[in-house]
């Protein structure tokens, strides 16, 4: 079965790494409490198909069932670094390069009433 978006069938290959190796890290974490796919499974409420293929870092794998894992083995914190605008460097560069504090411009007051 083809995937219909390309994403899913063929992430660029960084991205795909990236699953890859958060899935290693999520089993590594199972393993190390001694859990089976099936206990993890019932405590987020997920398929234990689910749960393989997260630790397989499978791309069309939900972003809620790698939360739920970490959320189950007491790393949930961690995702609160993911994409954290404090650590954006490029784009904290690019905002002071164009001297903007918002996404829009803003309309010109009329104060004729």
């Amino acid at each position: 079965m083809t995937a219909r978006n390309p994403l899913l069938s063929a992430p660029p290959y960084p991205v795909e790494q990236a699953l890859k190796k958060l899935g290693a890290d999520i089993r590594t974490a199972r393993l190390r409490r001694n859990l089976t796919v099936a206990e993890v499974a019932q405590k987020i409420g997920a398929g234990p198909r689910a749960i393989a293929d997260a630790e397989k870092g499978k791309p069309s794998t939900s972003i809620a069932v790698y939360a739920a894992m970490l959320w189950a083995f007491d790393l949930l914190d961690q995702l609160k670094q993911v994409a954290d605008p404090g650590k954006d460097e490029e784009g904290k560069i690019l905002v002071r390069a164009k001297g903007r504090s918002r996404a829009r411009t803003s309309g010109d007051l009329n104060n004729d009433f």
